[in-house]
């Protein structure tokens, strides 16, 4: 590294005073001198795909090569860059600067280097030169093409239409159509057409430079932006990648960042043959073991990530010192700069051949804008889109101050929200269901009319309300000086649920459809089969029956949003009138479909529970109803051991969790309610929280967890023991197969035992994380009362979310539904990024010691698991806040 004393470095030909870190080479500079020898000729591919040839002699250090390609590039900065190649086990690796070329490339008249971007800086305005953030812009075209760089459609066609301005200039038409057609910036680029023209229109009178200024700016606020991911597995076997970045070490499950270990708290890194060591400090993350251990591929994947890692700790330590504020200037790029069809070797040709004068950055309106430094920039970026980026504290604030703070605009944006969600969810049968179906013709006739007629109309019909609302409240936004405009929602609540009123013979039948489509996958084994394939995939992230329920369920929403509407609203409202009216209306169907409901909740759940439950017959036979699910310690001659009981109307069934693909429970025994006694016995057995419950032919002990817990299991015993005796109606046998005698059952194998309680990050299949597994793990319980509640309550909206040690906030969509959240990028994606199910967690609001310092967050807490969740305003804080108690304080005990 050439020191600043012993000649003028490029920061200080660029008019800076100190080069930041960052070493240099003079363009005009002569290489270094390499050791003589027979030269061998290595190839290189640059950012452009443009392969050059260099000659080096075969004793020169890789350096030397280095060198080279960046005196040929004219490039200064170039400690930001590196050469890969593929090595004989076809793995990426660095090419090691200080070692001989040909001692790592064995074969180089076969190998060719890749220069490419080696460490991605926090904030690109470090970058000095334009040349080097031309590089960095070609980087992130090249991770976006390949796949890495992923993002949701809107930030995608956004980085797209940048590049696509800076290759062809200003929008036209057919040029930018046929431009499109002729060069795939990103997978799936064909159905981003009309939105990747739509924002290049946008983009008129806007420079190269400025194009590659806004595409860094863009890329550098996504989760994968300078990520490499090495895949790797945990100590449970769930498949993990880890990658490094400038704040330290970050660990993905698929392309969702799951944790991130910062410099600061990493005490230690080593690998043993194929093992990865994180070795933390212990005082700063009680969350984790002292030392966490990741499987890789093989000892060569781990060593080579070993040294990506202590390589970036090294060089990013060179930006913790603090600097002075830098007044750096800009080249200027013109059309003759870069154009279309212009390779980047001719730029470089042209570049060495100019003389650029150093001239400030002008903006396309001709103002000039302050000199750059690390917190300010030439350009302004664009308004970027909810789900491309996680807004800062400060730029919150702002925007919370220009929000309306009428409590009725809320309780609007509360039904605009809960319609997105709700709009998905019909999708998954309207659109993703059926298109599945008509892959293979296997549906009868009859079910496929039943779903087509009853769920189409509906659709259509919300999906014009959900336009109608959006534009209200964009109105509202807009106006919002305006006092009352942006809270008439009532009259098109009003002519929607009046609409929804014609519609209600087809209500009625929903629950037909759910139980037709049930015939028919037990007359087809193919259908039922295609039918768990479906509940597989990501976009059907709750069971299949589930969805087909959602219309009756979107009722009682919007009973309990226009009752809060007409709370607030003084009878004096221009809004007022209308909502009452939509409120009596809505009530009158709530009413009348309360029956049809009532009784469709409880198949789906004896439905759902049948898919948990393996050695039982048929669930949902007509007059039984699901009453409660959940842990229990049953005592036997081996002590207490975790069973998990499911108590029906007519019977209580105790289980353990099976070996089965998906984790099913196998069924253990049934105890019949007919003639059942049940009482207090942790006197009698010592045991606390326990009672025993005495049937007609055998007696059971069981301990429930906590006090709340024994309560709740003995008075719905008592109230079912009571309702069966009235009906006069013995139990039936449910088990398909005589139940083997008490002494066997309980001589299940401790390894049995102990793989049932593994964490539920072990569970691949989507069935290994329904209601029944989360009580299991969490020791708790369930009853059909919670599900009604829960389903009443469905909310969605956009939370920050925090983890325990983490600094920044993450903006996501939310959506809280069957005792889960889930979380998506925006309202647009169709399936969640990852799930929180909330049984058996705390909340509480966080102390001060705890050091949040922001309005309306909420703490989440279950053991060692942290999160903290932020809402812009009281009232999304005050609905936040009951809803989550209602779920986690009522079953968490």
């Amino acid at each position: 590294m050439v020191e600043p004393g012993d000649r003028e470095v490029a920061g200080q030909r660029l008019g800076i005073p100190e080069s930041l870190g960052v070493s240099t080479l003079e363009p005009g500079q002569r290489p270094p001198t390499t050791p003589p020898g027979r030269q061998v000729s290595i190839r290189v591919q640059l950012l452009d795909d443009v392969t050059e040839v260099f000659d080096i002699s075969q004793r020169a250090p890789a350096k030397a090569l280095f060198d080279l390609v960046c005196v040929h590039l004219n490039l200064a900065e170039r400690d930001y860059f590196g050469l890969q190649y593929q090595n004989p086990r076809r793995m990426m690796v660095w090419l090691d600067l200080l070692k001989p070329t040909l001692k790592q490339i064995r074969r180089p008249k076969n190998t060719i280097l890749r220069f490419v971007v080696k460490f991605f800086p926090p904030d690109h305005t470090q970058l000095l030169e334009e040349l080097t953030r031309y590089l960095f812009a070609l980087q992130i075209k090249h991770d976006l093409a390949c796949g890495r760089l992923t993002c949701n459609a809107t930030s995608a066609a956004l980085l797209v239409s940048h590049i696509v301005q800076s290759e062809i200039g200003d929008f036209d038409e057919v040029q930018s159509f046929q431009h499109l057609l002729h060069n795939k910036y990103m997978p799936n680029q064909d159905a981003l057409m009309d939105k990747i023209t739509e924002y290049h229109h946008k983009h008129v009178g806007q420079t190269p430079a400025e194009s590659d200024y806004q595409l860094l700016e863009m890329a550098r606020r996504l989760e994968m932006y300078g990520v490499r991911l090495h895949p790797a597995k945990d100590r449970e076997g769930t498949k993990l990648s880890l990658a490094v970045s400038h704040i330290g070490l970050l660990v993905f499950q698929g392309h969702t960042k799951i944790n991130a270990f910062n410099w600061s708290k990493v005490r230690k890194l080593s690998f043993k043959r194929k093992r990865f060591l994180i070795k933390l400090r212990p005082d700063l993350n009680s969350a984790y073991q002292d030392t966490l251990e990741f499987v890789m591929a093989s000892r060569d994947c781990c060593k080579t990530f070993w040294k990506i890692c202590v390589e970036y700790h090294a060089f990013f330590r060179l930006f913790e010192e603090p600097k002075p504020k830098a007044k750096a200037v800009l080249f200027t790029r013109g059309s003759s700069f870069r154009f279309s069809g212009r390779t980047q070797k001719q730029v470089f040709d042209y570049v060495k051949d100019s003389e650029f004068q150093k001239v400030p950055f002008e903006s396309s309106n001709g103002h000039q804008p302050s000199p750059i430094n690390a917190h300010s920039c030439p350009l302004s970026s664009p308004l970027f889109t909810d789900a491309g980026y996680v807004r800062t504290d400060d730029e919150d604030e702002v925007r919370r101050k220009k929000c309306p703070t009428d409590k009725a605009y809320f309780i609007a944006k509360e039904l605009l929200t809960t319609e997105r969600t709700f709009l998905k969810d019909l999708a998954v049968i309207t659109v993703w269901f059926q298109a599945v179906l008509g892959k293979e013709d296997i549906l009868p006739d009859s079910v496929r009319t039943l779903i087509n007629t009853n769920y189409d109309p509906v659709y259509q019909l919300h999906q014009a309300f959900l336009k109608e609302v959006e534009q209200r409240l964009q109105e509202g936004r807009s106006n919002a000086h305006i006092k009352g405009d942006y809270q008439r929602v009532g009259d098109v609540m009003l002519k929607n649920i009046q609409g929804l009123k014609q519609l209600t013979s087809l209500l009625q039948r929903h629950g037909e459809v759910l139980v037709e489509l049930e015939r028919s996958c037990r007359a087809s084994q193919r259908l039922q089969e295609l039918c768990r394939e479906f509940e597989q995939q990501k976009v059907c992230y709750l069971s299949l029956n589930m969805f087909l329920l959602r219309p009756l369920h979107r009722l009682l929403h919007y009973k309990l949003i226009l009752e809060r509407l007409c709370k607030h609203y003084p009878p004096t409202h221009q809004d007022f009138r209308d909502s009452r009216a939509a409120l009596a209306d809505i009530s009158e169907m709530v009413l009348q479909l309360q029956g049809t409901m009532m009784k469709m909740e409880n198949i789906q759940k004896l439905l759902e529970l049948k898919k948990d439950l393996t050695g039982i017959q048929d669930l949902a036979i007509p007059g039984r109803e699901f009453i409660r699910l959940g842990c229990l310690s049953k005592l036997s001659g081996k002590g207490l051991q975790q069973r998990m009981f499911f108590l029906f109307s007519d019977s209580l069934v105790y289980t353990s969790r099976g070996m089965t693909a998906d984790n099913q429970f196998k069924v253990h025994g049934q105890l019949p309610l007919y003639g059942m006694t049940i009482r207090e016995s942790e006197d009698e057995w010592g045991v606390p929280h326990s009672f025993t419950l005495f049937g007609q032919h055998q007696s059971v002990v069981v301990a429930a967890s906590c006090v709340s817990e024994m309560v709740k299991w003995m008075e719905d015993i008592r109230m079912a023991v009571v309702l069966v005796e009235q009906s006069n109606r013995p139990s039936t046998d449910l088990l398909s197969t005589k139940s083997p005698e008490e002494g066997g059952v309980e001589a299940e194998s401790e390894e049995e035992l102990s793989a049932s309680r593994s964490s539920l990050e072990r569970q691949s299949a989507q069935r290994g994380n329904t209601t029944v597994h989360v009580c299991w793990h969490r020791n708790t319980s369930v009853s059909m009362v919670d599900f009604s509640v829960a389903v009443e309550n469905q909310l969605s909206g956009n939370l920050l979310r925090k983890f325990k040690n983490s600094n920044g906030w993450q903006k996501l969509w939310v959506v809280f539904t069957n005792f889960s959240l889930f979380f998506y990028k925006s309202h647009q994606d169709d399936y969640p990024l990852a799930s929180l199910p909330l049984l058996g967690y705390s909340l509480t609001v966080p102390a001060e010691t705890e050091n949040i310092q922001k309005d309306y967050v909420f703490k989440l807490h279950f053991k060692s698991h942290v999160y903290y969740f932020r809402s812009e305003s009281q009232y999304t804080f005050q609905r936040s806040v009951p809803l989550a108690t209602c779920c986690v304080e009522k079953h968490g005990g």
